[in-house]
């Protein structure tokens, strides 16, 4: 068996102020001080004078690394129901049987289509199931880290999104910033035609599904034959979990 890692790294970092992540690391030796104010045993008592290292978040969004978002995320209600939010979905959403759609040929801004999904299903010869994972690979994971990261990507059509939920997926994932075209793209869209559903058109689509976002390592898997375990933190009453999502392959 082998696992690739399809998550990306915690790490502190302020790249935007809609894209950062703080940290405060304290060490062994704050760890020792500690127990020695909580407990007053000096660090005489402790292995090599050492304490507990603990780490805190400082600043850290649901949506600021690899992470599984909930339908509560899009809207309140979807389909006239009240949304789900992460702690709320079935656990058997997220291990399942994966697949990997190759869309590295689509520049940014490109529509995925639901034509687009079924050549490229047709190409690797794979019939999709319900709760089968499908993964989008644009290969915009190579600009993870970089102030640009946001700004790269093709987008998934609503159209294309509820024909995947009606296939029985419930899980879909991105290897870029977002599941949409990027966000400067659908606001000149949006602003253009004037009209409400243009701007995150694919979020908004009405159907109750979840989509990973910021995967990494999609080249790395074949098409199909691999299961993907993606389960998200359980955040009460939240729009979305971090999550370490890993494929698993047979020998």
């Amino acid at each position: 068996m082998r696992i690739i890692d399809l998550s990306t790294l915690i790490e502190d970092t302020e790249r935007s102020e809609v894209d950062r992540t703080g940290i405060a690391y304290r060490d062994h030796a704050a760890g020792a001080k500690s127990i020695r104010g909580l407990f007053t045993v000096p660090p005489t008592l402790l292995r090599n004078g050492e304490g507990w290292a603990v780490e805190e978040f400082t600043h850290f969004s649901t949506h600021s690394c690899t992470h599984v978002d909930a339908p509560y995320h899009y809207n309140s209600t979807i389909r006239g129901e009240r949304a789900q939010t992460i702690d709320e979905l079935p656990l058997e959403w997220f291990f399942s049987d994966g697949v990997v759609l190759d869309m590295t040929h689509k520049a940014d801004g490109d529509a995925v289509t639901v034509d687009d999904a079924e050549a490229e299903l047709a190409r690797i010869g794979y019939e999709l199931k319900p709760l089968d994972i499908v993964l989008v690979r644009t290969g915009c994971d190579k600009y993870y880290g970089r102030p640009d990261y946001m700004f790269h990507g093709c987008g998934v059509t609503a159209e294309a999104t509820r024909w995947l939920f009606d296939q029985g997926i419930r899980v879909m994932g991105i290897d870029a910033w977002g599941w949409d075209m990027p966000l400067h793209m659908q606001a000149q869209a949006a602003l253009a035609t004037g009209k409400p559903g243009v701007f995150w058109s694919a979020h908004q689509a009405d159907v109750p599904y979840c989509q990973i976002e910021r995967l990494v390592n999609l080249g790395r898997l074949p098409s199909s034959g691999f299961k993907v375990a993606c389960f998200p933190l359980k955040i009460k009453g939240a729009s979305a979990g971090p999550a370490r999502v890993v494929a698993i392959l047979g020998d």
